[in-house]
């Protein structure tokens, strides 16, 4: 029995886009082919699809290049977003107040697998 990798992976740091917006975009890939996908991201009108497309083509070309894997099995096994560091700027407001404005970052990550013949 051969020990074939069936899984390849690509993340994205540090992406300035809030994790809870690219959730709801990374939510709707989950589980699909990886063609579906990417068509389901192209037409998705929202910010993070951009990021989280780019990353899923990123994981479908390791896939294809470090392990040999077909493209047209693939199909999108894990897609998470975590929280990456908030930059933390001030914004003046009246009578020489200030309020805290927070700036979320991202870690994109979606793991490609192939499906099981059978």
């Amino acid at each position: 029995m051969t020990d074939k990798v069936t899984e390849a992976k690509a993340s994205a740091r540090m992406i300035r886009i809030a994790p809870r917006k690219v959730r709801l975009v990374v939510d709707q890939i989950r589980g699909k082919d990886a063609g579906e996908a990417i068509a389901i991201l192209r037409f998705t009108n929202r910010g993070a699809a951009e990021a989280v497309e780019k990353v899923l083509k990123s994981a479908i070309a390791n896939a294809e290049h470090n392990y040999d894997m077909n493209v047209e099995d693939l199909f999108v096994s894990e897609a998470y977003a975590n929280e990456g560091p908030t930059l933390k700027r001030f914004r003046p407001r009246a009578k020489g107040a200030a309020s805290k404005i927070n700036k979320r970052t991202s870690h994109i990550t979606v793991v490609v697998s192939e499906k099981k013949e059978g």
